[in-house]
């Protein structure tokens, strides 16, 4: 699926107008984007938890050359489904 037809189907169950569901959808994703950027995680109920994480550096191995080289520290986004999620989704939905 994609933006327009997230778009599309969020508008169409809510009964809002597609600009104004596209609208609440950007201050979502930028609200969330915030708090992530501030080091908070997100808990959105009943769907996961984002959360920023420090990747520790690590020595790692070009496959073409041979070489190794050190990959510095970075942060990146997890994302960790909620139990409910989790089942559904092994089911194959049939929950």
């Amino acid at each position: 699926m994609n933006n327009k037809d997230y778009i599309s189907e969020l508008a169409h169950r809510t009964g809002y107008t597609k600009t104004m569901t596209q609208r609440l959808v950007n201050d979502v994703v930028a609200v969330m984007s915030d708090s992530l950027i501030e080091g908070d995680a997100v808990s959105v109920a009943g769907f996961g938890t984002f959360e920023v994480k420090k990747k520790l550096e690590r020595i790692m191995t070009n496959p073409n050359t041979g070489a190794r080289m050190l990959v510095p520290p970075k942060l990146v986004v997890n994302f960790k489904i909620s139990d409910a999620w989790k089942g559904k989704i092994r089911s194959g939905g049939a929950q």
